[in-house]
């Protein structure tokens, strides 16, 4: 009797750009999946760099065509997607990108990072570190880049993550510690944590009881992090549960100031807030601003939104008060 194969069939897909079959195969899309304009009318310069021949990673710099000062703060943003999807290059990432540069009037660093589930954890956030090393590498170099040191001021840097970026950002801050000095001459001041992308086997009240509709849901949750957490482990692995039952504790830990946003209708609303109050009562100098009514990824889904505006005046306030 002969054998006839059966043909692999689709097991996961992620917001039409990332398909996994049966056979372990992956397909992805070389569009975005969110395929709005580019707004580039010239008033912010960019360009890309290579900071990881080995991965063949890149990062986008973006800095103001008219600078306020001479010298400006350095504001990496690191882009979200569940760990699995996402681009520096995505037009969404782009648009915030020039409006973070113009409105912070700050050299803008976008990065890349390995994607699951080819790269499960910890591949991207290892990148994110990778990526920080760069900006070091730059400040000491002997022929150093003056596209972005001739503007770059190297002692006033924040790192800032949207969802698994901000999940990213929170593993740096850990990693670094206060005041950076793995990084010297580069000095991060504080961290932005937009929708932190955080998990535990333990669902929180906003994560069961959210509505089914939402822009993020549970069930897409749940399958970002099927397909990005180590295997063999589950959500209450360090990287993805601060708190978790085998995560190091952080009460002796001394952290940068962090903020942390959260939209009130995002189901990650709740361990976004209970990480600001846990760091709090540890000591940790923490700022938490919810919005309202808003989304997950508001700001970049809709940047022009009056909740968005009020995010980059909340952002812009931040980086003033720990600039000094």
């Amino acid at each position: 009797m002969a054998f006839i194969a059966t043909p692999p069939h689709e097991v996961d897909e992620c917001r039409g750009v990332l398909r996994v079959y049966s056979d372990g195969s992956i397909w992805r899309s070389s569009k975005p999946s969110f395929n709005v304009p580019v707004h580039d009318d010239g008033s912010v310069l960019w360009k890309d760099v290579v900071f990881d021949p080995h991965h063949h990673l890149q990062l986008r710099l973006y800095k103001p065509a008219s600078p306020s000062s001479a010298k400006l703060p350095i504001f990496y943003y690191i882009h979200g997607g569940g760990f699995c999807i996402g681009s520096r290059a995505w037009p969404n990432c782009q648009n915030y990108c020039f409006k973070l540069a113009l409105e912070l009037q700050a050299v803008v660093v976008s990065l890349d990072y390995r994607l699951a589930p080819e790269n499960r954890l910890p591949a991207a956030i290892e990148d994110g570190f990778t990526a920080v090393k760069w900006l070091q590498a730059q400040a000491v170099a002997e022929s150093p880049d003056p596209w972005l040191t001739d503007v770059a001021d190297f002692s006033k840097v924040f790192i800032s993550g949207d969802s698994a970026g901000g999940n990213i950002a929170h593993n740096l801050a850990v990693r670094l510690g206060s005041a950076s000095p793995d990084l010297a001459p580069v000095l991060v001041r504080g961290y932005v944590l937009l929708a932190p992308f955080f998990g535990g086997t333990v669902l929180t009240t906003s994560e069961a009881e959210g509505p089914k509709d939402a822009f993020l849901n549970l069930e897409l949750i749940d399958r970002f992090w099927r397909l990005s957490v180590p295997i063999g482990e589950t959500t209450d692995h360090p990287l993805i549960n601060p708190f978790g039952p085998v995560s190091r504790s952080l009460e002796q830990l001394a952290l940068d100031p962090v903020l942390v946003v959260v939209g009130g209708s995002d189901l990650l609303k709740d361990r976004g807030k209970d990480y600001v109050e846990r760091l709090k009562k540890m000591g940790k100098k923490m700022e938490y601003a919810e919005f309202e009514g808003q989304q997950h990824g508001f700001f970049t889904i809709n940047p022009n939104s009056e909740p968005s505006k009020a995010l980059m005046e909340v952002i812009k306030r931040f980086i003033a008060e720990n600039s000094s």
